[in-house]
């Protein structure tokens, strides 16, 4: 059972998600908050594996919510909610060691599915909505992001490169053992050791790194 805390400051959101998850059996709320100000709080005593965190919050925003959070000893995964063309808080909540991020509009089914792939661990990006965030809140320091990604890719491998364009894409381990002709344990090794290398807390922050260095500049 993956248990979840919903933080959001408006009830109807929260009973939508709460009815919307717990119709999987294997999903289960067992703690909300109104505001980020209360969130460390309930993940400390209620012990969720996946925190749903808004973004814009009247006492303290996602973006503190989320930096407290990931601060406290073993933290729980933080999945972002967002309206998407809010600022650069989203981005930033990233940053900060948010697993990821999905639209309040996400579909039920897709939503389960991606709090799912987070508890396990994995990643949860949609490659192009993941790709248009983040190349828009990094337009106006493109050139400094892009320097100081490609010194701190240096200390990889050629092949864990390859491993760390992969996850900028937004794809899972089985889809880059299948596309670098890798088993599913050697993948999950080598980003293992990218992260490690990178000073990487989760695949998000890795794949904003690869998007930094250029890495997924032709497929543009």
């Amino acid at each position: 059972m993956t248990r979840l805390l919903i933080v959001d400051d408006e009830a109807l959101v929260r009973a939508g998600l709460k009815m919307i998850l717990e119709s999987d059996d294997d999903l289960e709320v067992v703690a909300e908050a109104d505001d980020g100000a209360d969130a460390a709080a309930m993940v400390v005593k209620h012990r969720p594996d996946v925190v749903l965190m808004d973004i814009r919050m009247p006492r303290l925003d996602g973006l503190a919510a989320t930096r407290e959070v990931q601060a406290l000893p073993d933290p729980p995964k933080v999945v972002v909610l967002t309206t998407f063309d809010l600022d650069d808080y989203v981005f930033r909540a990233l940053q900060a060691g948010a697993s990821g991020f999905l639209l309040k509009d996400t579909p039920p089914r897709e939503l389960v599915q991606a709090v799912k792939v987070v508890a396990a661990g994995d990643a949860m990006l949609s490659p192009a909505v993941t790709r248009r965030l983040i190349g828009h809140f990094a337009a106006d320091s493109r050139s400094d992001r892009q320097r100081q990604a490609r010194e701190r890719i240096t200390a990889l491998t050629d092949r864990e490169r390859e491993v760390l364009a992969a996850v900028g894409r937004g794809l899972s381990n089985a889809d880059i053992g299948k596309t670098l002709f890798m088993s599913e344990a050697t993948v999950k090794a080598h980003v293992s050791r990218v992260l490690v290398k990178l000073d990487a807390t989760n695949r998000v922050q890795v794949a904003i790194l690869a998007h930094d260095a250029g890495l997924l500049d032709g497929e543009r």
